[in-house]
């Protein structure tokens, strides 16, 4: 499972956390996952047998190599028609319990996390017990279950879990600047918005799999990492001597880590600062006699949380993501906000109360309205502008570096309308050699597809579906939400450019650049409207509108296709996938839009802007509120100084990331795993919370010394706990926003012992 930040993806491609186990590679005689390291043949060669763990001789190696653009070979029989109902519905479950929980997790944190590993785990745990208890003669449920079933339920997953990310980002934000009215009032104006794009996506990412998986592939290396590594989960768990065995361990392993988390957070609610957060500074305070000055360090939000989340997040993108994200909340939240406050550059909001025993209890995260001005801003207000620059000029960065990708694009577009013209030429009686030459020169490259010509999803199958998703776009942004035609289709067209980016830019580096593309959507759009001279509050709406298309559409689109990758290599039918993503974007147009409903109904501050406290922090709110606020502002709404600083630091993020592509080679190869990630460090600047990046190094710093004291059983359970973590913390904030609107809730029937201000 790959863990995704809304406004972007600060991750490293998986497997870099065990140095047994290197990131997705081609080697000389095997092929290296998350997974453990197996060879053409699928043996892991840590295998299982009854009495334990027990390593396998390693001479059937030397005759085998692998290359990640072929698909794999040794696939136990399966029958044809993989599209089943018990396929359909399991995947569907487990993808709606990882968009309830990205919900969640993303108004908390700014992060979600896509279903690959979760589905295929939890999917194949599920199916393989309905296919043993159920006699095959039955025509629904019964059956053997192999891989490419076992890829149609992850599918399903992956595709029922997407769309959640602007339900964390622009959604909230419209309702923030009160651009409209209520979520319950909305629902419906927000699941067409939801329909219409997140079908774009879907119709936009058929034909992107035989351009990124068949023809570019090898040209600019997409080997995918996560994707890939999912393939080779399931490929693992469907092997006759191991597989199952070891498939029923990773589920043990996610399971327990999942009931963990979720009793955890359920019941941590009703004594949350001794079961949740730990607010060592506050405890000295106290002991102090409330003399001391530790309470100022507790201001800062320092402090301890025990969310398995991050805790897992950590374990999944290792000690350099993690360690990034965590030293950008030191330079931020440890040093230049004290900073500023110390020289009057900016000012936090009391919470004491009038409580003398509490005075001098200040946040310094508050973005309300009185605090986001330029003459006296909040340090998160100052910092804002910073760490959404970096991450803006990061991503275009690493955007512009993958240039070929737009190469490549043109000479394919050239060749297949040179095939094009030969054919019709041909066809008229006419051979147009030249044309002939130029077609021929497009498959030298080609990866071979693993699909049968009659199972490909014909052109007449999605190009009619795109059309009428741009079509409806249309409509509903003019119908519903007042958009000129003109702006909605510059919204399109976005989504178009940045979707295609999107997806390369994933399958090289496993970073979905969602910031650059909403953000750049918000700039661009911020222009068009500014000259239209709309008013502030109808031009913001549009601005937040049509970067949500943008986002929308790159997302959903970047996860099908990653979808086609793992089903390239286990030689899935693309058509039978292609239903499965179809299905599977219904269930998500609905729960995720029913989700933030629930979410808001029970906790009113997330899109109350007046709101000081608040039980989930909205670091994605934030960066598309200001974002929208700034480009549509007929004034300048920054603080200078704040502005300048923003321009230096995205200059040395740039400078940084073309440090890592152009220095760190050869030779000082091995110092790319040392370099910072810029993304994270700007990502630590918007989120005020520091509990996150401390939770990710305990979670990282876990598993890196897991994976080097026992390699093997990290292999096995390693992710599967992680995976087990954020899902089962997320569905345990469902449950809290339930309780919450039944009141039954901890703020009713709990503690807050131990909490500053007694308050958590």
């Amino acid at each position: 499972m790959a863990s995704n930040e809304v406004v972007d993806v600060p991750v490293e491609p998986m497997g870099q956390i065990n140095p047994k186990v290197p990131p997705l590679t081609e080697t000389k005689n095997t092929f290296n996952t998350p997974e453990g390291r197996f060879d053409e043949k699928g043996y892991n060669e840590e295998a299982i047998n009854e009495e334990g763990l027990k390593e396998l001789d390693d001479d059937h190696h030397d005759d085998f190599t692998i290359d990640p653009f072929k698909p794999f070979d040794d696939l136990p029989d399966e029958r044809s028609d993989i599209l089943t109902i018990r396929a359909i519905f399991i995947g569907l479950c487990c993808g709606a319990l990882v968009n309830a929980s990205n919900v969640y997790l993303g108004l908390k944190t700014g992060w979600t996390f896509t279903a690959n590993l979760f589905g295929a785990i939890a999917g194949f745990a599920v199916v393989k017990f309905i296919s043993k208890a159920v006699p095959e003669s039955f025509p629904i449920l019964g059956g053997s279950f192999g891989p490419r079933e076992n890829n149609i339920v992850q599918t399903a997953a992956m595709a029922s879990g997407g769309l959640s990310s602007v339900f964390v980002s622009a959604f909230p934000a419209l309702y923030q600047l009160e651009l409209l009215d209520t979520p319950k009032a909305d629902y419906w104006k927000i699941v067409s918005l939801t329909a219409v794009a997140g079908y774009f996506g879907f119709f936009f990412a058929t034909p992107m799999r035989k351009f990124f998986i068949v023809y570019v592939a090898r040209e600019l290396r997409l080997i995918f990492p996560t994707p890939s590594a999912t393939a080779m989960t399931i490929r693992s768990m469907h092997q006759a001597i191991t597989g199952e065995r070891i498939a029923k361990m990773k589920m043990k392993g996610l399971s327990l880590a999942f009931s963990g988390a979720l009793i955890l957070r359920v019941v941590s609610q009703y004594c949350i600062g001794i079961l949740w957060d730990w607010h060592f500074f506050t405890w000295f305070y106290i002991w102090g006699h409330y003399k001391n000055q530790a309470l100022a360090v507790e201001n800062w939000g320092w402090f301890l949380e025990w969310t398995p989340a991050f805790i897992g997040s950590g374990m999944l993108v290792g000690l350099n993501v993690s360690i990034s994200f965590f030293a950008g909340s030191v330079i931020a939240w440890g040093i230049i906000g004290p900073a500023l406050v110390h020289n009057n550059m900016a000012w936090g909001v009391d919470l004491s109360g009038g409580d003398p025993k509490w005075e001098g209890y200040i946040t310094f995260a508050s973005l309300s309205l009185k605090a986001c001005n330029k003459d006296s801003p909040s340090p998160r207000y100052w910092l804002l502008w910073p760490g959404v620059l970096m991450m803006i000029a990061v991503s275009f960065t690493e955007l512009a570096l993958q240039y070929k990708v737009i190469y490549f694009a043109f000479k394919a577009l050239y060749r297949g309308i040179a095939t094009g013209i030969y054919a019709l030429g041909h066809a008229m009686g006419k051979e147009l050699g030249f044309f002939k030459k130029v077609g021929e020169q497009a498959e030298e490259d080609w990866v071979e597809d693993s699909a049968q010509p009659h199972e490909l999803v014909k052109m007449w199958m999605w190009l009619p579906g795109l059309i009428l998703s741009i079509i409806c776009i249309c409509v509903v942004l003019g119908v519903e939400f007042d958009m000129p035609v003109g702006m909605s289709l510059l919204s399109v067209f976005l989504a178009f450019f940045f979707s295609f980016l999107a997806i390369q830019c994933t399958g090289v580096t496993d970073i979905t650049p969602l910031t650059a593309a909403s953000k750049a959507s918000q700039i661009i759009l911020g222009g068009a409207t500014k000259g239209e001279h709309w008013e502030v509050a109808h031009a913001q709406k549009l601005n937040l509108l049509g970067g949500a298309i943008a986002s929308m559409g790159a997302n959903q689109s970047t996860d099908l296709v990653c979808d086609f990758r793992t089903g390239f290599l286990l030689r899935t039918p693309p058509n039978q996938q292609w239903v499965a993503q179809g299905i599977g974007t219904i269930v998500a147009v609905f729960l995720a839009p029913a989700m933030f409903q629930l979410f808001s109904t029970a906790y009113p501050c997330i899109i109350d802007i007046e709101a000081d406290t608040c039980a989930f922090a909205v670091p994605s709110v934030s960066a598309w509120r200001a974002t929208a606020v700034a480009v549509t502002d007929p004034t300048f709404p920054i603080p200078k100084t704040s502005g300048i600083f923003a321009i230096v630091f995205a200059i040395f993020g740039s400078a940084m990331v073309f440090v890592r592509h152009y220095l760190w080679v050869g030779e000082r190869e091995w110092v790319k795993k040392y370099h910072p990630n810029m993304m994270c460090i700007g990502l630590a600047f918007v989120l005020a919370q520091t509990q996150y990046g401390t939770a990710m190094v305990i979670g990282s710093t876990w598993a890196f010394l897991w994976a080097k004291w026992n390699p093997v059983g990290f292999d096995i359970y390693g992710y599967a706990v992680a995976a087990g973590l954020i899902a089962g913390e997320g569905i345990g904030g469902v449950i809290n926003a339930v309780l919450q609107v039944a009141g039954r809730s901890g703020d009713k029937y709990g503690t807050n012992i131990a909490c500053p201000g007694g308050a958590c």
